[in-house]
C-alpha cells in the first residue's frame, strides 16, 4: 500500500482532524512528505470530481463533503437513515455559539422557552461543554461550544462563524412582526 492510499484511508475513518505530525508518525514519513501527500490527495480528489475534499480544521486534517453536495446531503438528512439534531437543539446550539459563555437561564430567555433538554442533548453529544460558573446565587453553569463543534462545522475558530447580522431581518420587518404579536391596547 502506498503512503497516499494509507493517508486517504486515515482521513476517511477519522472522527477528528489529524495533525500533520501524527500523520507523519503513522505513515513513517517526514512532515514535509505528509504536506506533499496532502496536496496530491487534494488534487486527486478535485481532478476526479469527488464528493469529498480534505481540509485543515481544528489543528489537523480531515475529509469533508464538498459544498456543492449540500443540497443532496440536505435531502438525505431528512431520511430515516440520517441522524439529526432537533430544531430546538439547533437553535440552542446557535445561541451558545454566538453568545458564549451562556447559562441555561440566558438561553431560555433568548429563546423564550425552557431549553434544558436541548442543552443536555448537546452536552451529551459533545457539541457544548461547561465553560465555568457564574458568581451568582446557585453558581449557574455557563456553556461554550467544544472542539467537536468546530470540527463538525469545519471551522478553525469561532471567528470563522458567519456574521449573525446576515441572518437578522431588517428593522422594518422586525417591527411588523412585533406589532403583529403585540396585544391590542384598549382605546382610552
Amino acid at each position: 500500500m502506498t503512503p497516499l492510499a494509507a493517508l486517504e484511508a486515515i482521513l476517511f475513518v477519522t472522527e477528528t482532524p489529524v495533525p500533520v505530525r501524527e500523520l507523519a508518525e503513522v505513515l513513517e514519513v517526514s512532515t514535509d512528505e505528509v504536506e506533499r501527500l496532502l496536496g496530491e490527495l487534494s488534487s486527486t480528489l478535485e481532478d476526479r470530481g469527488s464528493g469529498v475534499l480534505i481540509r485543515q480544521a481544528g489543528n489537523g486534517w480531515r475529509m469533508y463533503s464538498r459544498p456543492d453536495t449540500y443540497p443532496y446531503l440536505e435531502r438525505f438528512s431528512q431520511s430515516a437513515t440520517a441522524r439529526k439534531l432537533s430544531a430546538a437543539a439547533l437553535e440552542v446550539l446557535a445561541v451558545v455559539a454566538y453568545r458564549q459563555p451562556v447559562s441555561r437561564g440566558q438561553v431560555a430567555e433568548i429563546r423564550g422557552v425552557d431549553s434544558d433538554s436541548a442543552l443536555r442533548t448537546l452536552e451529551r453529544l459533545g457539541f457544548i461543554e461547561e465553560a465555568g460558573r457564574l458568581a451568582l446565587v446557585g453558581n449557574p453553569v455557563v456553556y461554550k461550544t467544544s472542539d467537536l463543534f468546530l470540527e463538525k462545522m469545519g471551522l478553525n475558530g469561532l471567528d470563522e462563524l458567519p456574521p449573525l447580522a446576515d441572518h437578522v431581518p431588517p428593522a422594518s420587518v422586525v417591527e411588523v412582526l412585533e406589532n403583529t404579536f403585540r396585544p391590542e391596547q384598549p382605546e382610552a
